[in-house]
Order: structure tokens, then C-alpha cells, then sequence
């Protein structure tokens, strides 16, 4: 990585920088020629190292002799699911769907996704100093003011990765600490004891820290923090606003960039960067196939640029996006994103469509229920009503029924259908996550 340059803007009256100038602000030819260069040599890898790829490719009738061009791999090259995937795994026994491209033996870490939409994936990698999931954010962590020195929290264990040697690689200095379930007060603690800059909070860490607002002046104790990056399901806008606005802290969300890697709001918070240098993003028309307009909502199609071990190409994510390749605010050329949904989020209930949104602005109107905890459970079969499973503060609410009833009738009269509740606290909601970072919005009885 080169030097950060000298500030580029500014964003709410402070200075901007980039950690890495010449690629964040480079030129859109630029940055399609160095796509095309890249994705012509990845066919041809991909072609010759993962047996998946050629099965899928010849079956359609290319090889790497048709791809001559980047038009030529966004209209010849067919895309891939994750249920193709999945079909060659179960065919084949191979635990890696076809896709490894090296010797497992070279492989240095093999982690997974996280397995909210689906049956997690494997993640194999091979790195000397940098892990590549955690190495792509160093730009984002850069831009939001994390600078060598800064001492950051290290969740303990592997947290989708391992962070230690990245963040020694940055110049900050890790701090290693539980930050699970029942840790909020030890949290504080080392928050405090080492002036943490910066740590990476999920929504089960932001429920600890809320318990404690009554007996710690939260303001005080993250005075150090720079901001918090967030990940997994959306944090909901009245709690967001609390931990913004009263406990004084900046929210990072990040998210995931079609399984390739990670997407990260900017400073400007305009939308989700994606890094063209390491991906290629394309958006497709849901029903024709065909890429979508600027700012179009289709189904990102992603492909992994930088990864040799096991690469996605042409991946169907599943994810409902907008995309923009005009420049941000602040000077970056590479695409942002604006997440839409998931192919197949709706719940049909009475025959009308609702949406995970349409439950979850009204579901955090309660001040009971303000930290926007609820899932929607789904049957095999039709639905004549909705059933929710919706977590509330205990220490804000006096009667259950009355809080079951209020919400019932806000959520019919908005909704238009009939309503079933199941009322549980908070901490016995998250026993539904689906790992550390995760909790699902809807799921299966």
C-alpha cells in the first residue's frame, strides 16, 4: 500500500483521507482496463484449476478461447447460485463445490460465511501477512480516521477471521476482549483502561451496552471511540439514533459485497463502496437477465478479481442492490451500492406481499420495543396470517399484554392482515441468531 495523501475534502467540516489515492480516485477507463486485464487472466485460470467452471462453462458451450473482452465475459460467461454450488458438492463429495483452484495443503485458513440466507459457504484462503477479508477494508478503516497507533478491540476467538497480523500490518495496536453475550460492563472496562479507537459491534454487543446506560454515562465511557463499524442485519434507526446521537459514537455499517468480499459506507455515508480493483459488480434484471440502468434496482452479480484460491464468477448473490458508477461526494470513482432486499424476502400472508422493512418500522414505533428485535415466521404452506416473534426490553416495559395488544393493532391496521405475536425478551430473541453476528428476520417454524 502506498502513503495516504493529503486530505481530499471534507466531510462535516473535517478533513478526508485516502490511504491509498491513486486507486481509490482512479479513472473509470482505467479501472475498466485493469477489469478486462484481470478477468481475461481469470477465465483462463479458472478454466484450467477448478473442475465446477469447466463442467459449467462447456456445458454452456464457452471456453476461454470466446472471451476476448469484458463484453465478451458479461454476455458469454454464464452465471453461477449458490444451489449450483451446493448440486456439485452433493455430486461430487468435494467440500469446496468445485471451486478450489490450489492444493488444500497451501491453504493457510478456511473459514465460512455466515450462513443467514443459506447453508454457510467454505471461504478457503492462503496469506502471508493479511488475511484478504480483513485486508480489503483498510482503505474504509483509513477514510474513517483509524491511523497506526489507535489501539482497536480484537474480539477473542476467530471472528471470520483472523485480524491479529492485519491490524499490526496498519500500525494500530489490538486489544483482545470477549465482547459476547453478558460482557458489556467488562467491555467498558477495556474500552476505557486502553482508550480503544475503534472495535467492530454487533447487534447483541449494542443490547449489553443499552442495559448499562441506567448505572454508566455512556458518552464518557466511548469519549476514545472513533466509531463503530456494524455488521450482519440493519440496525434499526431508533437504535441507531441512540447510539449516534446520545452515546456520541459514529456508526460504520458494512456489508457483504456478493460473497467476494465487504462493502463499507464512506465518510459521506452515500451508499455502500465497492472496490472495483477487487471485484467486478454487475446488476441484473430479475426477470430478463439484462444489466440494469444506473441507480436500477436488479440482482448483484458479482466476480472475485484478486482471488486465485477460490474464485466467484458471475456469482448470483441474491442480493436486491443499487449501484452507481458516478464518482461519490468526496472523489472516489469506484461503484457504491445501495442494498434493496433479497430475492425472495417477501412473505405472502393472505395474499398480500410484506416485506421485512414494512414489519420493522413499525415494530420500533413502540418505545417497548425500540430496538427493532422481531422475526417473521414463515410455513411451508399458505399463509392466512402473520406470525412474528418480536423482542422487548424488559426494563421498559410494565405490561406484557398491553404491549402485545398495542403492537397487534398498529401492526394489522398498517399491515392489512391478521397478526400472531409471540413476546420474548430481547436476550431470549438473540438465542435465534444464526451465529455471532447474525440474527435472521425471518425464519422457518
Amino acid at each position: 500500500m502506498s502513503g495516504p495523501a493529503n486530505p481530499q475534502t471534507t466531510v462535516d467540516g473535517a478533513a478526508c483521507e485516502f490511504l491509498e489515492p491513486e486507486v481509490e480516485c482512479a479513472s473509470r477507463e482505467s479501472i475498466r482496463a485493469d477489469q478486462e486485464a484481470a478477468v481475461l487472466d481469470l477465465v483462463a485460470f479458472a478454466w484450467d484449476n477448478s473442475p465446477l467452471y469447466r463442467e459449467h462453462w462447456g456445458a454452456a458451450g464457452v471456453s476461454p478461447d470466446d472471451i476476448r473482452s469484458l463484453d465478451d465475459f458479461t454476455t458469454k460467461i454464464p452465471t453461477l447460485t449458490k444451489a449450483e454450488i451446493k448440486a456439485y458438492r452433493e455430486r461430487t463429495g468435494d467440500p469446496y463445490g468445485g471451486l478450489l483452484c490450489v492444493d488444500p495443503k497451501t491453504l493457510t485458513s478456511v473459514t465460512t460465511t455466515s450462513g443467514t440466507t443459506s447453508a454457510p459457504e467454505l471461504l478457503p484462503e492462503i496469506w502471508t501477512v493479511a488475511p484478504p477479508l480483513p485486508a480489503v477494508s483498510a482503505r474504509d478503516l483509513y477514510a474513517h480516521g483509524l491511523r497506526p497507533s489507535d489501539r482497536v478491540i480484537v474480539p477473542a476467538g476467530a471472528f471470520r477471521n483472523y485480524w491479529d497480523d492485519f491490524y499490526a500490518a496498519l500500525g494500530v495496536t489490538p486489544v483482545f476482549a470477549d465482547s459476547w453475550l453478558g460482557q458489556g460492563e467488562a467491555m467498558l472496562r477495556a474500552i476505557r483502561k486502553h482508550n480503544v479507537a475503534y472495535m467492530q459491534v454487533h447487534l447483541p454487543a449494542i443490547m449489553e451496552f443499552e442495559k448499562l446506560e441506567a448505572k454508566y454515562d455512556l458518552r464518557e465511557a466511548f469519549a476514545s471511540v472513533k466509531f463503530f463499524s456494524f455488521a450482519g442485519q440493519p440496525m434499526g434507526a431508533a437504535l441507531k439514533r441512540k447510539v449516534t446521537e446520545d452515546w456520541g459514537v459514529k456508526v460504520v455499517t458494512y456489508t457483504s459485497a456478493g460473497d467476494t468480499g465487504t462493502a463499507w459506507e464512506g465518510p459521506d455515508f452515500d451508499g455502500f463502496q465497492l472496490w472495483e480493483d477487487t471485484m467486478l459488480p454487475e446488476v441484473l434484471d430479475t426477470v430478463t437477465g439484462e444489466p440494469v440502468g444506473d441507480k436500477e434496482i436488479g440482482e448483484l452479480v458479482a466476480t472475485d478479481l484478486d482471488n486465485r484460491v477460490a474464485p466467484y464468477i458471475r456469482f448470483r448473490s441474491g442480493d436486491l442492490v443499487r449501484v452507481t458508477r458516478k464518482s461519490s461526494p468526496i472523489g472516489r470513482t469506484h461503484a457504491r451500492m445501495w442494498f434493496a432486499g433479497r430475492r425472495g424476502d417477501e412473505t405472502v400472508v393472505d395474499g398480500k406481499a410484506i416485506v421485512v422493512s414494512d414489519v420493522w418500522q413499525l415494530v420500533e414505533t413502540l418505545p417497548e420495543l425500540s430496538d427493532g428485535m422481531f422475526q417473521i415466521i414463515r410455513s411451508d404452506g399458505p399463509m392466512a396470517r402473520l406470525r412474528l416473534r418480536v423482542g422487548y426490553a424488559p426494563e421498559r416495559t410494565t405490561d406484557l399484554a398491553d404491549l402485545e395488544r398495542r403492537l397487534t393493532e398498529v401492526l394489522e391496521s398498517e399491515l392489512g392482515v391478521g397478526v400472531d405475536l409471540v413476546l420474548l425478551t430481547v436476550e431470549d430473541i438473540l438465542q435465534y441468531s444464526s451465529s455471532v453476528a447474525k440474527f435472521p428476520r425471518t425464519a422457518k417454524e
